[in-house]
């Protein structure tokens, strides 16, 4: 217990002590690892000796000491900016520099997030450099987090360090014509962390929590600093929503439990309560979004005590909405569901047919997944049955498969 606390402290302070960093020195790419050494050394050296007085300081100071090591060579001007640092009191470290209008380094937690999600990097190496940066995750939890070796993680890493300092990208937030789309590539990085968490794209597990407590986590420290906007309040609600239902999502030998059979009594109603009432007070009052759309879908789902309960046909008119809003291929396949539940499963699959010729879902395994399941509900068990074979073959998660191999297996062959 004493080990958790250390380490959700440390995460919580990752993106402090590395903004205090790099106002001062500059050279994020040396700020970052400098950082990182220093969370590592505060693993090992807390839970046994005990939380410094002043953790923060503790950090800055340690990490300032790994940057001095490390530019031995460099000119004498930069070397006395280091140890100048390396002088200063730790509680003189932890205020703002010159100049800088914020006392707090909580609020470097957003302009982290914007360097990280800059658009010179590539999606990808925007979920690493954000987990590592402002997560405080170490490469090596990153790497077994997404089922990829340590060094090609540390290789990802380091080329979007390297990418960013060629783009010449400074450690402040973006300027105002441009931070509303930099704010709308932060949700989306956070979301597809979240996303990987809920339901693994790869490997033996369905979750990997790990992933969707840290996109909370940071989507929550985000709707701190941004408490007005309501996409960011409409993802957290969603995220919130969903993971609700993770308890009941897999049996006890890890295979997949689909939403209309799952045990609703294991959703987690402290969640649930607190997703409905975010959601609800920002479709009161904030501009309409597509998180926003989307976590009322969820909300729909939490509110119903059995699948049958659902009302589908609020839920076809959110998807009405979010396919303007938010045309894009995942939406299409939900609101063909939808559809389907309030119209019948012919025009579920009818909305599906444009989709076999968007390179975006053509050949994505969710495409065969949802038609097998409306040929399924329209009486067609041999056509449902191959589709979920196909679908089964082209996941590369492995409680997917099962649970698809397992659909088609109930199905006559002919």
């Amino acid at each position: 217990m004493a080990d958790r606390r250390v380490e959700d402290l440390l995460r919580e302070l990752a993106p402090q002590v590395l903004g205090t960093l790099v106002r001062r020195h500059g050279h994020f790419d040396e700020c970052e690892d400098a950082v990182q050494e220093a969370l590592l050394d505060a693993a090992v050296q807390w839970p046994e000796e005990g939380v410094p007085g002043n953790p923060r300081g503790w950090l800055i100071t340690v990490a300032v000491r790994r940057m001095t090591d490390r530019q031995r060579s460099e000119a004498a001007r930069r070397r006395r900016e280091i140890n100048d640092a390396l002088m200063t009191p730790p509680a003189d470290l932890v205020e703002a520099a010159p100049g800088e209008d914020r006392a707090s380094g909580e609020d470097d937690t957003l302009t982290l997030l914007y360097l990280c999600c800059h658009p010179a990097l590539s999606p990808p190496s925007q979920l690493a450099l954000t987990l590592r940066a402002v997560g405080g995750l170490t490469t090596a939890e990153i790497a077994r987090a997404f089922l990829v070796p340590e060094s090609t993680m540390a290789q990802r890493i380091s080329r979007a360090k390297q990418s960013i300092k060629k783009a010449g990208a400074e450690f402040r937030p973006p300027p105002e014509p441009e931070r509303a789309e930099r704010l709308r590539v932060v949700l989306h990085v956070l979301y597809l962390i979240f996303n990987e968490g809920y339901t693994s794209t790869s490997g033996p597990d369905l979750h990997r929590a790990e992933l969707t407590a840290e996109a909370v986590r940071l989507t929550r420290a985000v709707r701190a600093l941004l408490p007005e906007d309501g996409e960011v309040a409409g993802l957290l609600a969603l995220m919130l929503l969903t993971d609700a239902r993770r308890p009941a999502r897999t049996r006890p030998d890890g295979s997949l439990v689909p939403l209309a059979e799952q045990d609703r009594t294991l959703w987690r109603r402290d969640l649930i309560g607190e997703g409905i009432a975010l959601i609800t007070e920002t479709l009161a009052r904030a501009p309409l979004g597509p998180y926003q759309l989307q976590a009322a879908v969820a909300a729909v789902h939490a509110e119903a005590a059995t699948a049958e309960d659902t009302d589908w046909r609020q839920i076809l008119a959110l998807y009405d909405l979010l396919a303007s809003f938010s045309p894009n291929p995942m939406v299409t396949l939900n609101h063909a569901v939808a559809a389907a539940m309030v119209h019948g499963p012919r025009t579920g699959l009818d909305l599906l047919e444009p989709l076999d010729a968007d390179d975006r879902v053509a050949g994505h395994h969710r495409l065969h997944a949802v038609r097998a399941h409306l040929l399924e509900m329209a009486g067609d068990p041999a056509a449902a049955r191959a589709q979920y074979l196909e679908a089964a073959r082209r996941t590369a998660s492995e409680p997917e498969r099962r649970y698809l191999e397992s659909q088609a297996a109930r199905l006559p062959v002919t």
